[in-house]
């Protein structure tokens, strides 16, 4: 059980037999009346973030939730297959069910995969990643005052921008919390 004094971002909790986890929080002692705690909430397996307030005390089930490591196999259209890097066993998921970053996978990098009643709910990617630019449009000198940036095809399917000066065949880091270019890797 969590209790609402126990709140912290990330921190995971489960209403009406959903997992959420929690963005922001705000503790509020209104002069007249009981404290209460203001909350955005995102739900793990639909990405919505939603506002709710809860009287301080109340308590929340936490999620039970298991996180594995795994490591991408390969993909087959809509289906990708990963290897529980401790039991060596492989399981197949669809695309839906592991969120949005999964056209930044790349063959052969471990993960780390949040199960909710042995369902996955999102992949955990490593914070940077390296990825080769497979396509990008020629960069125009003299086309704007300070860098700017460019669409550029890496070689998993993302698109990223970059910036100008980045041609096809390049190798680059990006973070993938954010899906932005960090740096050029020679």
């Amino acid at each position: 059980m969590i209790s609402t004094s126990e709140f912290r971002s990330g921190a995971r909790l489960e209403i009406d037999g959903v997992p959420y986890y929690i963005v922001e929080f705000q503790h509020v002692k209104p002069g007249k009346g009981g404290a209460f705690v203001r909350t955005k909430l995102k739900a793990y397996r639909t990405g919505n973030v939603i506002d709710r307030t809860f009287r301080s005390g109340e308590k929340f089930q936490e999620p039970n939730l298991e996180e594995r490591e795994m490591q991408f196999l390969y993909s087959g259209g809509e289906e990708y297959s990963f290897m529980d890097t401790s039991s060596y066993e492989q399981f197949s998921y669809q695309r839906s069910q592991l969120g949005d970053n999964t056209d930044l996978l790349k063959e052969n990098t471990n993960v780390k995969i949040l199960l909710y009643h042995d369902e996955p709910i999102s992949v955990e990617l490593p914070i940077f990643m390296e990825l080769k630019v497979v396509e990008a449009d020629p960069g125009i000198r003299g086309d704007t005052a300070s860098g700017g940036t460019k669409p550029a095809v890496v070689e998993t399917g993302a698109v990223i921008k970059v910036p100008l000066y980045l041609e096809a065949g390049e190798v680059i880091k990006v973070d993938t919390r954010t899906r932005e270019y960090v740096e050029r890797v020679r």
